[in-house]
């Protein structure tokens, strides 16, 4: 068994079982990560650019 397969198990037991539960779960976190990363994203571009702040990121 990898890894991944004992995050899922364990993701549905957390769920009691409930499969389609997990699914909702998930999509529902991601749409949070995803709200999130337009709003940094939106932050970053509010900014004034700096070329040493892109050598930092790259780096």
């Amino acid at each position: 068994m990898t890894k991944l397969d004992a995050e899922v198990d364990d993701l549905i037991a957390a769920c009691h079982g409930d499969t389609r539960g997990t699914v909702a779960a998930l999509i529902l976190v991601n749409q949070q990560l995803e709200t999130e990363l337009a709003e940094l994203r939106a932050q970053m571009a509010a900014r004034p650019f700096d070329e040493h702040m892109v050598h930092a990121v790259l780096h």
